[in-house]
């Protein structure tokens, strides 16, 4: 169950479709920014740290942006940021958007009868009283052998360039193709909600 957020307003500071519909089934309302940071320039050897570093990064681009508008007002009521970074990690390598349709390919394939870990992070800031909680969560996921016309399909869809990893773990195509999921669906699809409302409990409160 969603915090009451009659008390503040939310902005998601991510374009992710999966994140806005993640947030959306919390309950909460809110309006949407995005980064557009370059992220390969921030790098970190353990996942963990490289997606804290990724959402510190995006939270500092977007309260930039707002500072040097009038949209940054201090009002009766906190205004919470919340960005949030996944990467993928497959056999001990951090994997991140792919960037181009052949690593993409190359990705899938790597999973087809294995399996992967994801790693997530969220940042909730508060705009009002500048304090920042966050955390990480990981999940694994198991999968079936994936056909070769199946992998084309999403490929050529497009949609596995803009996830961390080629890994669409909602599609329809992907779905019948996962054996397990050890943790939780929503730190895969890039927004655990427990940590969310615990940072944002804590953004709020502490």
């Amino acid at each position: 169950m969603s915090t009451n957020s009659s008390a503040f307003t939310i902005i998601l500071g991510s374009s992710s479709m999966a994140r806005r519909q993640i947030l959306t089934e919390m309950g909460y309302e809110f309006t949407i920014m995005s980064a557009d940071i370059d992220e390969k320039v921030i790098r970190r050897e353990k996942p963990a740290d490289l997606v804290m570093a990724l959402a510190e990064a995006k939270a500092d681009a977007i309260v930039s942006r707002l500072k040097s508008t009038a949209q940054f007002e201090v009002e009766a009521h906190s205004t919470l940021l919340i960005t949030a970074d996944t990467v993928v990690v497959y056999e001990g390598i951090i994997r991140e958007k792919p960037s181009s349709k052949e690593e993409a390919r190359e990705f899938i394939k790597g999973y087809s009868g294995g399996q992967a870990e994801v790693v997530g992070s969220v940042l909730v800031t508060n705009l009002k009283t500048g304090k920042r909680k966050g955390g990480w969560d990981r999940a694994e996921v198991y999968f079936y052998n994936i056909p070769d016309e199946v992998i084309d399909s999403l490929i050529n869809e497009g949609f596995t360039l803009n996830v961390a990893g080629g890994l669409m773990l909602e599609h329809p195509m992907t779905l019948p193709f996962v054996e397990a999921v050890v943790g939780t669906t929503d730190t895969v699809m890039g927004l655990p909600k427990a940590l969310t409302e615990k940072c944002i409990l804590e953004a709020l409160w502490l």
